[in-house]
């Protein structure tokens, strides 16, 4: 094995009367292969000034070979794990000396080179590293020689990128991070959290393009943009990788003496389906992680978050040029408690108005004080819908959207507490009216039809009058007529004031009351009443609602109906 792997390094070496360095940026051949990245998918070489990305399948290692042709040359190198901690180190050996048998052809020599070589084939160790994070090996004085570089992963398979240079100072390859460079949490609230850091030098000094991405999670934070990226792929990261014995190239094979016509007809026969060949697909489970870019600004607001939780944070700056990036030090922190919420005490039979936030909630209780068969609530929602739940000492009772009246009748028990929750519309605020009693008499609240809009008929109209009508119930009740004028701008912000269905009678202006009066129909395809509202002027809009009020005294506001009379007659 060990004399096979120093065959390809010796395939991958140039065999010329003076050792070659191996491809650099300044050598046409390397700037064509390095526009074809597929060209060192695999390779054992290290390009000079480019950032490679590969993988390695759990407790396999992997080498990587170049040369450094002169000594007191500079030598950087960067390993970047993704997804997995990695173990590697980097080792020197010496370089073949020429030998009179490589000018004469004869083959002899390289055999007894190679021979040497192995005897010294672990060479000098320089550097080595266990663990996460981005580590990097860097000198500005390196002997010539054949570095070596040697990486493990004994959790599970993972990606990793490797870069190395021999001109350090100039390449800056990396975006630099301010003398600060941690992120700092400047603002802490129930659901945001707002974040803040230096900015990197990379774009005012270097002037190369950059951006910062945010990253938010509720596990850990990252130390490389390309471990939140193996954790944000919807499968394990190794699925991405070639598969030994299944999916390794004829250009991987030929370092070994396959040839590709050999290695085709093995990659028929290998794919075929079979329990014992290849690795099992896992699918992955979504994680909870947010990536968000944001340009050049280093100040951000993460919104949305959950109350009372723990979120770590990482912000990383990109080269957008290089897409290479360089992260910050991360941070945490816990986001503030929701607010205690009051309950509130409901008195039997008595009503009890209720404002419930956009989106908020507020809890009621109800604790009867004698022994009671039957407990029921009238609940009235002024607005939009809002969602009620009850509980009987803990236990759910019933949970519905409420719109309008409704009226809701559970089975009583001795001594029971009973515990209503209002939860409010994405809408809007919600305002609504609650009555939770015992010995329902009377109803609370007068009756509604389904329809309680207002018709207005257009063929009635008048330049002094408009005539109208509204649906009643079986039940007799009393029904009030008011009137206001309007200008032309009404619009629907106006008319969504209007529309709380909570605002009695008792708001209104003496001078707006048109009339009252009571009616019913035991038919309720006959339930219906007009009215003609006189004494208007000209060319006016007028907004007119109809109040039905119940016996408790509670009303209930029809859906309002503007109405403009005509100009001319």
């Amino acid at each position: 094995m060990v004399l096979l792997r120093w065959c390809l390094l010796w395939w991958l070496l140039p065999l010329s009367s003076r050792t070659q360095k191996l491809p650099t940026r300044d050598e046409e051949l390397f700037q064509m292969q390095i526009r074809d990245k597929a060209f060192f998918h695999d390779s054992s070489v290290i390009p000079d000034g480019a950032e490679i990305s590969s993988y390695l399948f759990r407790d396999t290692p992997k080498r990587y070979f170049f040369v450094v042709e002169e000594d007191n040359t500079p030598l950087s190198v960067t390993v970047t794990p993704c997804d997995a901690p990695l173990e590697w180190k980097l080792s020197l050996q010496e370089l073949p000396e020429e030998t009179s048998g490589e000018s004469s052809g004869d083959p002899e020599p390289l055999e007894q080179q190679q021979q040497q070589q192995i005897t010294d084939e672990e060479g000098t160790e320089l550097f080595a590293y266990k663990g996460n994070d981005v580590e990097y090996f860097v000198s500005s004085s390196s002997p010539s020689g054949l570095y070596q570089l040697e990486l493990l992963s004994t959790e599970k398979d993972t990606h990793f990128k490797v870069y190395a240079t021999t001109t350090p100072e100039s390449d800056q390859p990396y975006p630099e991070l301010p003398y600060d460079p941690r992120v700092d949490v400047t603002s802490l609230g129930r659901t945001t959290v707002t974040l803040a850091w230096k900015p990197s030098p990379t774009a005012s000094l270097l002037k190369q393009p950059i951006q910062y991405c945010v990253v938010i999670n509720k596990e850990h934070n990252f130390k490389s943009l390309c471990a939140v990226e193996a954790k944000l792929s919807a499968d394990d990261a190794f699925m991405m990788a070639p598969k030994p014995g299944l999916d390794f190239s004829p250009f991987d094979f030929a370092h070994f003496g396959f040839p590709s016509d050999h290695l085709s007809k093995e990659r028929n026969f290998l794919t075929k389906p079979s329990p014992k060949l290849g690795r099992h697909v896992y699918a992955r489970p979504k994680v909870d992680i947010q990536k968000i870019c944001i340009g050049n600004k280093n100040i951000f607001t993460v919104s949305d978050l959950k109350p009372d939780t723990q979120y770590y944070f990482d912000v990383f700056v990109v080269n957008t040029h290089s897409n290479m990036s360089t992260a910050y030090v991360g941070t945490f922190a816990r986001t503030k408690e929701e607010a205690q919420q009051k309950t509130v005490e409901l008195k039997d039979g008595k009503v009890t108005d209720i404002f419930v936030k956009r989106k908020g909630a507020k809890f009621l209780r109800f604790a009867p004080v004698s022994s009671h068969q039957k407990v029921t609530f009238f609940v009235h929602s002024c607005l939009d819908a809002v969602q009620i739940q009850v509980r009987r000492d803990g236990k759910l009772l019933l949970s519905h959207s409420v719109e309008g009246i409704r009226q809701f009748q559970v089975r009583g028990k001795p001594k029971a507490k009973y515990l209503i929750r209002l939860k409010g519309n994405k809408k809007g605020a919600s305002v609504l009216k609650i009555l939770a009693t015992t010995r329902p008499s009377k109803q609370a609240f007068p009756s509604l039809p389904e329809d309680t809009r207002i018709k207005a008929f257009d063929k009635l109209r008048t330049c002094s009058s408009a005539t109208v009508a509204w649906l009643g119930t079986q039940e007799r009740n009393k029904f009030c007529i008011y009137k206001k004028e309007v200008d032309d701008n009404y619009n629907e912000d106006q008319k969504k004031r209007e529309q709380n269905q909570c605002l009695g009678p008792d708001t209104r202006k003496k001078s707006e009351k048109v009339l009252c009066k009571y009616f019913h129909s035991q038919n309720l395809q006959k339930a219906v009443t007009t009215e003609t509202i006189k004494g208007l002027q000209p060319g006016r809009s007028y907004v007119l609602d109809v109040y039905v009020i119940g016996h408790g005294g509670h009303s209930v506001k029809y859906q309002s109906k503007v109405v403009k009379t005509r100009k001319f007659c």
